[in-house]
């Protein structure tokens, strides 16, 4: 019995674990069953992408003060980070990439980047 290309039906020749007729269908195929885990990988990419480029923007020192208002402003999303550090002392940052963020008191965060 012959095998048909997952893609387009059509018989396969060659290989015995042959699954697709060319590249295209091999590409199309993985494409439509990666496209809702790509667009959801793709949004949050670009949310942190986002993120990472207000924090740097307004970090240009290395180490600075702003005002929650001021990264709400730049539409910073807190929820989207790629990782949390938290000191010895109970201090918790959160980190875009190399660009990190310590919340403060009175609504103040200090931005740091890590070197």
């Amino acid at each position: 019995m012959k095998k048909k290309c997952l893609e387009c039906d059509e018989l396969l020749n060659g290989r015995v674990d042959k699954k697709f007729c060319s590249d295209y269908c091999r590409n199309s195929y993985n494409n439509k069953i990666n496209t809702e885990s790509k667009n959801l990988i793709r949004n949050i990419n670009n949310r942190l992408r986002k993120n990472h480029r207000l924090l740097a923007d307004l970090n240009t020192t290395g180490k600075t003060k702003v005002t929650r208002s001021k990264l709400l402003d730049g539409n910073f999303d807190f929820n989207f980070y790629t990782t949390i550090y938290t000191t010895k002392t109970g201090n918790t940052y959160f980190y875009v990439y190399d660009q990190g963020y310590l919340a403060l008191e009175n609504e103040f965060y200090l931005l740091i980047k890590k070197e």
